[in-house]
């Protein structure tokens, strides 16, 4: 594939995660029943939001292509590797817990597709095509457990201010703090298999 057909493919990725995050940021405010600030937080307070952020960083760093300290760190074996593990956390936690708990219409359904469906398989397929797999290294991945341990530290330290839990099975309020313990534990579980599954499968293609 040429360079031109990848920096379309970035481009693409740059405009449909931004897209949905700010179109997701609009219609929260449109709907908010806190004050600006505290929704502001709830908005970021998402790990849906979060990733999907980062990725739009990603593709927009690679497609601006200026050379500085971000386009090094992402451009470095294992980055993308790593994004696509949030990303395909993000969709699959959606698809298999989430998404028969409400049914949204209009621009909130095309939203919301675009966020836990289309944009993860994109970056999944941008991994298959473009990642260095060769070169990530297996010793990488406990580096890459630090984001979600450091997101559900926040979430629930913030929850127990607040009382806003973002998800329900890390809401202490309902499932008592012990339950929520171990649906994180469960979470953190999975992302660690899933990383592995993901280098694993990244060898697998090394190989052919």
């Amino acid at each position: 594939m040429t360079n031109s057909f990848k920096d379309k493919v970035i481009f693409i990725g740059s405009a449909l995660s931004w897209f949905a995050v700010i179109m997701q940021f609009i219609l929260m405010m449109q709907n908010r029943v806190e004050s600006l600030t505290e929704t502001t937080i709830r908005f970021f307070s998402f790990f849906t939001i979060v990733t999907n952020s980062l990725v739009a960083l990603y593709f927009s760093v690679l497609w601006y292509k200026k050379p500085n300290s971000l386009l090094t760190r992402f451009e470095q074996p294992g980055f993308l590797t790593a994004t696509t593990l949030y990303i395909a956390t993000v969709g699959a936690v959606y698809q298999l817990v989430l998404r028969g708990i409400w049914e949204p219409t209009g621009m909130q359904r095309i939203v919301d597709e675009l966020l836990h469906s289309v944009i993860p398989v994109y970056v999944i397929v941008f991994w298959i095509a473009y990642e260095n797999k060769k070169a990530v290294a297996w010793s990488l991945i406990p580096s890459w457990l630090l984001y979600p341990l450091g997101y559900l530290i926040f979430i629930l330290f913030r929850g127990h201010l607040s009382g806003f839990y973002p998800y329900p099975f890390v809401n202490v309020t309902k499932l008592g703090l012990e339950k929520v313990l171990v649906n994180s534990g469960v979470l953190v579980l999975a992302f660690l298999v899933l990383a592995i599954v993901i280098v694993g499968i990244g060898k697998l293609f090394k190989a052919k």
